[in-house]
């Protein structure tokens, strides 16, 4: 790694303040908070305003907001993206971590769709491949994604008359059952399967969120059940959440403080 530039570093400091608070900052604020030289400070506001970074407040005088340059390239940033690419990187950073199978999945109407995946290295581990469907009620993605969704559209995809199908003795079969268990899913943020879509494997799943803060994945980890217990379960759910939350950080979502 290169030698750092302080000057471009202290540039990125201001603008990264203004990521807390209302948005706004004064020289005064940034001063105080990076502990910089008046001068300093004043020469870097200069050149962030010049260049359309940041831009002074209307009727606040002296104070600055992020400016449009900003939002151009974070726009350009999103367009970049890539859910399926930037999924299985941190599908494989979870698996090394747990060497479990570590799966990312979207929702297509009651089914999921598997769009990222990383086998665990064990002889004994979950079979399964990128561009599979399910049902998403049998699965911890699935209820996460269902469990995710805006009541009328949770309505419509389990309208009065719907078949939930049986992949194991254990797949929710019942609407009823299925609308309670989302409810606690909603509740802890996290979702299990218990052999619901495979008699012999386990699996947690945690939200992943886009810059706008909807849910547009899920990320899960999947466990032979030779290896579960709910010891492991609790530490799983753990790493899910982490990982889903790295994810998200990568599709631009910022979590409240």
């Amino acid at each position: 790694m290169g030698r750092l530039v302080p000057a471009v570093t202290r540039a990125l400091d201001i603008l990264e303040l203004f990521l807390d608070g209302d948005g706004t900052l004064s020289a005064p604020d940034i001063v105080r908070k990076l502990q910089l030289p008046r001068t300093t400070v004043h020469e870097l506001i200069t050149t962030l305003a010049a260049r359309s970074y940041i831009v002074p407040v209307d009727g606040r005088s002296g104070r600055y907001r992020l400016g449009v340059r900003l939002y151009q390239l974070g726009s350009r940033y999103a367009e970049q993206l890539d859910l399926a690419h930037e999924g299985q990187e941190v599908a494989r950073s979870v698996a090394e971590t747990c060497d479990e199978t570590v799966h990312v999945a979207i929702l297509d109407g009651t089914h999921v769709l598997y769009i990222a995946k990383v086998d665990s290295t064990h002889a004994v581990r979950m079979v399964s491949a990128a561009g599979r469907s399910l049902p998403a009620h049998c699965t911890a993605v699935g209820k996460m994604l269902l469990a995710s969704l805006p009541d009328s559209e949770l309505d419509a995809r389990l309208a009065p008359g719907t078949e939930l199908v049986a992949m194991t003795p254990n797949s929710i079969t019942d609407p009823a059952v299925l609308r309670t268990e989302l409810e606690a899913v909603r509740e802890a943020g996290i979702a299990l399967e218990r052999r619901e879509s495979n008699a012999d494997v386990s699996c947690v799943a945690a939200p992943v969120r886009d810059r706008s803060g909807q849910v547009v994945a899920a990320l899960s980890i999947s466990v032979p059940m030779i290896r579960w217990s709910e010891e492991r379960r609790a530490e799983l759910e753990t790493l899910a959440a982490k990982g889903a939350a790295d994810l998200s950080e990568r599709l631009g979502h910022r979590a409240s403080a």
